[in-house]
């Protein structure tokens, strides 16, 4: 356990941030997913933007990597394109 005020404070932060983190992290992961799985184009395009800002809004924040960001978002516009 730790003994200086400082790293109580630390601690109890990280785990605020931690739990942050991991919630849009999961948020981006689902939106992600859902548009993969649709088949719609039309839908697929309307959604698109929103998933984009999300992506960079973590690569801003250091939450992914911004080159992680710029991969799914190229793959995400393939998937849409491939749609019929």
């Amino acid at each position: 356990m730790a003994n200086h005020k400082s790293s109580l404070k630390r601690i109890r932060q990280d785990k605020k941030k931690n739990l942050h983190n991991r919630y849009y992290a999961k948020t981006m992961r689902n939106a992600v997913r859902k548009l993969r799985a649709m088949t719609d184009k039309e839908e697929a395009v309307k959604m698109y933007p929103s998933v984009q800002k999300i992506l960079d809004k973590l690569a801003k924040t250091n939450l992914i990597h911004k080159n992680k960001a710029a991969n799914i978002k190229s793959s995400l516009a393939q998937h849409i394109n491939s749609l019929a």
